[in-house]
């Protein structure tokens, strides 16, 4: 019975695997509460800065910096692009890499020139293989981002921003939507953008201590760095409820796979069973 021993094999095989993909179900389940509570975290200092930053464009202008003003003459952009550094998390860095493209060819289109700073070892090596100019990347920030990481990667869209080598930055990620829905989302990081008018008062300014020129640049910094760093918590948890529904659907399937495959076994077993007795009674009839 050559072709019942390679059935079960194949079931053994896809058996074991069954296991590694429940495991890892199960370990993506665990760690996506710990990233959701991270994330919910990060939000409400994330948004009251992001007021806070509101009102500042809104303010005096000649207490206004760089990093508020608009250039209408965009001849270069960038992007800090966030992705996963291990896959196995269904089409989460797919779709966010094919809608990257659609940016970048956008406005190569335009004769604009395009730089990017990665985050995560599946930006890189995708962005590694296409003509783009890659100019800070950073790899294995986990399943717990550090500010601290985050830090040079910023610093270098910061700069060149404040240098007037970059026009406008833009941050992409992913955006938690629920377990089963996370969305590719691009936001503009520099020039600062003002939340809804809605939001803000229409006159409004703060007291300065020691002054405005030499306060704002730092409060700014932090703003920039509260947004990746939020953006970077968000996408940790869009991986593991990622992971966690492809690693269900892996399991799902495996068993789907184990019960045709034990079909075809029992069929197998049984035309082989139905042979040897067919043999035995031919040869008995002969005697």
């Amino acid at each position: 019975m050559a072709v019942g021993k390679e059935i079960r094999s194949q079931i053994t095989s896809i058996k074991n695997t069954q296991k590694i993909t429940k495991a890892m179900e199960m370990v993506a389940a665990s760690k996506m509460r710990k990233a959701q509570d991270r994330m919910e975290a990060s939000r409400p200092y994330a948004e009251q800065i992001r007021t806070v930053i509101g009102h500042l464009r809104m303010a005096n202008p000649d207490k206004r910096v760089a990093l508020l003003q608009e250039r209408p003459d965009i001849k270069r952009v960038g992007y800090i692009v966030i992705s996963t550094d291990r896959g196995l998390c269904g089409g989460l860095n797919a779709n966010m890499f094919r809608m990257m493209l659609g940016e970048i060819r956008e406005w190569q289109s335009k004769d604009v020139e395009v730089d990017l700073c990665v985050m995560g070892r599946k930006a890189r090596q995708f962005f590694r293989r296409i003509n783009v100019n890659i100019v800070a990347a950073v790899t294995d920030l986990g399943d717990v981002p550090h500010v601290r990481d985050l830090i040079g990667t910023i610093q270098v869209m910061l700069d060149s921003f404040s240098e007037k080598t970059v026009d406008r930055v833009f941050i992409v990620y992913n955006s938690f939507v629920n377990t089963m829905s996370q969305k590719p989302t691009v936001r503009t990081l520099m020039p600062v953008e003002t939340p809804d008018a809605d939001e803000l008062q229409a006159q409004w300014d703060y007291i300065y201590e020691p002054d405005a020129a030499e306060l704002l640049p730092g409060v700014l910094a932090r703003y920039i760095e509260s947004q990746v760093y939020r953006a970077a918590v968000e996408n940790v948890a869009c991986e593991m409820a990622a992971r966690m529904v492809a690693m269900k659907s892996a399991t799902d399937n495996a068993g789907k796979l184990i019960d045709g495959l034990q079909l075809a076994y029992n069929k197998a077993r049984q035309a082989a069973i139905t042979q040897e007795l067919s043999e035995i009674v031919g040869g008995a009839a002969a005697v």
